[in-house]
């Protein structure tokens, strides 16, 4: 793993692969910069291809801050844009799912500048108070605990019950069939396992990033405000946390949008729906 140069004390873990056109790819909760690793695969040799460990992941820095300001989506995002920014990146095609779909919109939000294009499965805009539905509130449960101070004294730390913990997302978000090895959630357990690693890796959630405190504040945005970037959204047809009704109000957010199914897939696209990921980002090149 490659290190950037760090922004607020900061510094990504990252890998790079290939050349060609610049992409960035931005992975989700509870996973790294491994989640893109079929994506890659197909990528490489055909782009310049940028995977970090966001901030409180992986191998990246974590520290005991504030996560209102440092793990927020604007102090994920600062990481990024330093990070295009330092590698001459841009502008770069910037993919996310997850937490990672949060950040490159913060990014194209804030910097448009900085990307051509963004390929994005969910989250996105547009839940509103449909996330206070009994179905909703069945899944994004783990959103509220994640902001509680017990974490730190039943799962920070504690490789055996992050290993549990983590399980159960990746068994219950994905799609038919689909579960990774073994061997990949004893890697992920050691990452997560370590000491603060596991609440760094939920400041996301404690500096209300999360779903359910960003779709109850969102209004829809004037039409100077829209993010402006061309956006492909790829939306699973068996995510539970985000039903494909979820995505009607894309037109709201942004100025250049257009909806692709993933039929088959979970929540974990990048992994679950690799190839078509893979095609949509370089259709965006």
């Amino acid at each position: 793993m490659l290190r950037s140069d760090p922004v607020d004390g900061f510094s990504l873990a990252y890998e790079r692969h290939g050349s060609g056109a610049p992409v960035v790819l931005l992975h989700g909760w509870p996973g790294d910069h491994g989640d893109w690793r079929e994506v890659v695969a197909r990528l490489d040799g055909g782009a310049d291809v940028v995977v970090p460990d966001l901030r409180g992941f992986g191998e990246s820095d974590k520290h005991p801050r504030d996560p209102s300001q440092a793990y927020s989506a604007a102090g994920q995002a600062a990481s990024v844009i330093g990070l295009v920014a330092e590698l001459g990146l841009g502008p770069a095609v910037i993919a996310g799912y997850d937490v990672g779909s949060r950040v490159a919109q913060e990014v194209a939000r804030s910097h448009p500048e900085a990307v051509r294009a963004l390929v994005l499965a969910p989250p996105l805009p547009g839940a509103g108070d449909r996330v206070l539905s009994a179905d909703a509130q069945r899944e994004f449960w783990y959103q509220h605990f994640h902001r509680l101070g017990m974490i730190e004294d039943i799962i920070d730390g504690r490789p055996l019950a992050v290993r549990a913990y983590l399980e159960h997302f990746w068994s219950h978000w994905s799609g038919p069939g689909f579960m990774p090895s073994a061997a990949e959630l004893d890697r992920l357990t050691v990452l997560y396992g370590a000491p603060g690693a596991f609440v760094a890796s939920i400041g996301w959630y404690r500096a209300g990033a999360g779903t359910i405190a960003r779709s109850l504040g969102e209004q829809a945005a004037a039409s100077d405000e829209r993010i402006a970037v061309p956006t492909t959204v790829l939306w699973p047809e068996h995510d539970p946390l985000f039903p494909a009704a979820w995505s009607d109000r894309l037109d709201e957010f942004f100025s250049s949008v257009a909806l692709q199914p993933l039929p088959g897939a979970g929540h974990f696209s990048p992994l679950e729906a690799s190839e078509r990921f893979a095609r949509w980002v370089q259709a965006a090149l």
